[in-house]
């Protein structure tokens, strides 16, 4: 029986919420893992498996190593959203803003960006 919150357990600082929402909010972070998970693994193919640009040599890892860093990003993001949420469920409280979509919008536009530059960097040479 423990007298306060345990740091490991985020929902221990109030009620325990119906088991549902916990679920839900479970399968939202299993989401987000996976959705990481797969750009560790796209950049990671990137930058071993898709052949150089020509005249670019640099091109398969300035578009590959963005999406192994945003893969951890969002790994790291996901669980700290997973616990602020699971507080608030415990709390009653409104579920916080999550800055998950505008993460992953501003960093897909940005490899795109990348991408469109590396591709007519290759065209003209």
């Amino acid at each position: 029986m423990s007298s306060g919150p345990h740091p490991d357990r985020p929902g221990d600082d109030g009620k325990e919420p119906d088991a549902r929402f916990t679920f839900a909010n479970e399968r939202t972070f299993l989401a987000w893992s996976r959705t990481a998970l797969a750009l560790v693994v796209a950049g990671l193919g990137i930058v071993q498996l898709l052949p150089p640009f020509p005249g670019v040599p640099w091109g398969r890892h300035v578009l590959g190593v963005p999406l192994i860093v945003l893969g951890a990003v969002i790994a790291v993001t996901a669980y700290a959203e997973w616990g602020r949420n699971q507080r608030a469920l415990c709390r009653g409280e409104p579920l916080p803003r999550s800055a998950m979509p505008w993460i992953l919008v501003a960093a897909i536009v940005g490899v795109a960006l990348i991408a469109a530059v590396v591709l007519l960097v290759s065209a003209a040479r």
